[in-house]
């Protein structure tokens, strides 16, 4: 299949061994009819990642929030000749209305990452910012997929779990912190090193989605490659830091918008496909988990109709990955104990 065909055929991506729908023509026959909402949608992350949403036909209702600019976001995509219907919503007001109804709400909302920040210092901005969403979620859709982007999601995605908890409506298959983008860059580098196409590489990445949490198994990369330790040492370090790559060299304007927001919209797309009866979906996601001694812990994933089915596990660690969980024990213990200390004062003070 071409890359791209004529104005009214398919542009199409392929990512991994799948091939992920950025667009399709407004002519096209098909039984999806989900409702999508992106919190967040005028940031960095945002615009670019409502923008590829738009583009698909997995989707018929189109909701952006925001505290600004919404309606300006709103008005330009809606322009855009696919079968998605966009309404934007603008400040606390109208988010209830921004997420009633919706089947999948996806958070990229918060502040992004500058030069000599860690995900961590994030923490208590975005933490209540995303304790704010995830609150108006539980009163107004429930039954939701929630995707979490805003970092530090190894803190971030805790809260959300505690609020719903909160609430009464938490579902340990609807509430994913998307790690996506390290699976991405996992296997653009790994490509990078080993000449091969980006698009037939799978690396699964397992733990969290911050520094030394982030434990991709190269032991496990499909198609099967080998490594010396130096270049096991030196992937690991690169996709583990890759986020700082990126903030470092925006050189203060900014952290990974455009990567994250591909990475977002292929989770999006992964996870709309499951919902609509699609089998065998596949993505790595960040959870309230049983799997190891963390409470949260990312592996991948098969998704279903009603979320996360099942997690497929660590499988057979090398000595080295086996090393690497441990070596992030102290940071992955600390951010999920952060965001539950963090959602259980805020409770507190909701309810004063």
């Amino acid at each position: 299949m071409n890359k791209a065909t004529s104005l009214l055929g398919n542009v199409v991506c392929t990512v991994g061994p799948k091939l992920v729908r950025y667009a399709s023509s407004t002519r096209e026959a098909g039984s999806f009819s989900r409702k999508v909402a992106v919190l967040g949608a005028s940031g960095g992350i945002g615009q670019p990642l409502s923008l590829l949403l738009k583009l698909s036909p997995l989707i018929s209702d189109l909701s952006l929030y925001d505290i600004q600019h919404t309606k300006g976001v709103g008005a330009d995509l809606s322009h855009i000749e696919t079968r998605a219907k966009v309404k934007a919503y603008v400040g606390q007001e109208q988010l209830g209305d921004a997420l009633k109804g919706m089947e999948l709400v996806i958070i990229p909302a918060g502040v992004p990452r500058k030069p000599g920040m860690t995900r961590d210092d994030l923490f208590n901005t975005n933490a209540t910012i995303v304790a704010d969403l995830i609150s108006s979620c539980a009163k107004n859709c429930p039954r939701a997929l929630i995707a979490i982007i805003a970092n530090p999601v190894n803190s971030t995605v805790p809260i959300a779990c505690e609020i719903m908890k909160h609430h009464g409506v938490f579902d340990e298959k609807k509430v994913v912190g998307v790690t996506t983008l390290d699976v991405v860059r996992s296997a653009t580098f790994v490509a990078e090193a080993k000449g091969l196409d980006p698009t037939r590489v799978f690396v699964p990445v397992i733990g969290g989605h911050a520094g030394n949490s982030i434990i991709p198994l190269l032991s496990q990369v499909s198609p099967p490659v080998s490594f010396s330790k130096q270049e096991l040492e030196s992937l690991t370090k690169r996709i583990q830091n890759a986020g700082t790559e990126v903030v470092e060299a925006k050189a203060g304007t900014g952290s990974a918008t455009l990567s994250m927001a591909h990475a977002g919209a292929r989770f999006a797309f992964s996870v709309l496909e499951a919902l609509s009866g699609k089998e065998g979906v596949v993505e790595c996601g960040y959870i309230s988990s049983q799997e190891t001694e963390f409470r949260y812990f990312a592996t991948p994933l098969l998704f279903g109709r009603n979320g996360v089915e099942r997690s497929h596990g660590i499988g057979k660690l090398s000595e080295y990955e086996t090393k690497l969980i441990g070596d992030a024990k102290s940071e992955l213990t600390s951010n999920i104990k952060k965001g539950e200390e963090f959602a259980k004062a805020y409770l507190q003070k909701q309810s004063k």
